[in-house]
C-alpha cells in the first residue's frame, strides 16, 4: 500500500492548482491531507466524492484554520476524530482510521512559533499523541502516524540549523520529543531508507525559500517497529507544487 501525506495549506487553494489531476495521476492507496482550512458546508462534491476513494474530514472550529482529511481506497473498519481532549480536538488536527491490522493517524501537529503559551500547547499535544498511540498499541495492532509534525528533528533536516537553534520548530525540547517517539519503538521511514540525504518538505513563502531550496523536513511517516519488515520505500516529492509543503510517501507491503 502506498501512503501519501501532504499539508496542502488550504484544500480549495490546492484544488485550483491541479490537485484532482494529481490524485488521478499518482493514484495513492491512502492520502492524508493537513491544513485543509475549510468547513463542511464549503466542501464541494468534487472533493468529497473522488472516484474509488472513501473520504473523511475533520474540521477546526475556527473558520479557515487547521483541519485534516483522509482519502482511502480500502474502507477502514472504523474512523474517529480527535484525541478525546477538547482543547486539542476543537482545532480538528487528528483523524484516526482503524484497519484490520493497523491504525493510521493523520495529524496536523501545532506550530509553536506564536508565543510561549502556544509552544506549551504544542508540547502537551505531542505528549497526548504519544500516550494515545501507546494505548492503541495495547490492542495488538501496529501504528502509522503521518502528517506535518512542525519540527525538524536533526540538523540535516533543515538548511540553516545554527540560525534556527532558538526558533520553535527546531528547539531542543521539540526535538527531544521526536527522540522520545523513536525510543518508544517508532521509525522515521524516510531516514530508514535515506539516512544521509538532505531533502526538505516545507519552504517559507515569505523568503521565496523554495527557489533556493532553503527548507525544512517537518513532514513524516513514523511507523511502529512491528511494521519494519513491511517497509518497501519512502520518498519526498519535492517536484510537486501547489503548497508551501510537498507530499511525502511511504510504501508498505500490507496487501
Amino acid at each position: 500500500m502506498r501512503f501519501y501525506s501532504w499539508n496542502v495549506n488550504g484544500i480549495r487553494a490546492v484544488t485550483r492548482k491541479g490537485f484532482l489531476d494529481w490524485i488521478e495521476e499518482e493514484d495513492p492507496d491512502v492520502l492524508g491531507l493537513q491544513e485543509i482550512r475549510i468547513q463542511d458546508h464549503q466542501l464541494k462534491d468534487k472533493l468529497r466524492n473522488i472516484n474509488n476513494y472513501y473520504s473523511y474530514f475533520n474540521y477546526g472550529e475556527k473558520k479557515g484554520y487547521s483541519g485534516v482529511a483522509l482519502y482511502t481506497k480500502k474502507e477502514p473498519v472504523d474512523v474517529w476524530f480527535g484525541l478525546g481532549v477538547d482543547r486539542f480536538d476543537e482545532e480538528g488536527r487528528v483523524l484516526v482510521a482503524e484497519y484490520e491490522d493497523f491504525y493510521l493517524l493523520n495529524i496536523y501537529f501545532p506550530n509553536g512559533k506564536r508565543n510561549k503559551k502556544r509552544l506549551n500547547y504544542k508540547l502537551d499535544f505531542y505528549d497526548e499523541v504519544l500516550d494515545y498511540c501507546e494505548d492503541l498499541r495495547e490492542n495488538g495492532k501496529e501504528i502509522l502516524i503521518f502528517g506535518d509534525y512542525n519540527t525538524a528533528h536533526h540538523p540535516i533536516d533543515l538548511k540553516n540549523p545554527e540560525a534556527n537553534k532558538d526558533v520553535s520548530g527546531f528547539l531542543p525540547v521539540e526535538r527531544e520529543w521526536l527522540d522520545k517517539l523513536e525510543n518508544h519503538g517508532y521509525i522515521d521511514t524516510y531516514r530508514y531508507f535515506h539516512p544521509d540525504k538532505e531533502t526538505y518538505s516545507w519552504w517559507s513563502y515569505r523568503t521565496r525559500a523554495r527557489e533556493r531550496d532553503a527548507g525544512w523536513r517537518i513532514d513524516y511517516h513514523f511507523i511502529s517497529e512491528g511494521l519494519e519488515t513491511k517497509l518497501e520505500d519512502a520518498d519526498i516529492l519535492t517536484d510537486v507544487m501547489g503548497s508551501d509543503h510537498c507530499p511525502i510517501t511511504v510504501t508498505l507491503d500490507l496487501d
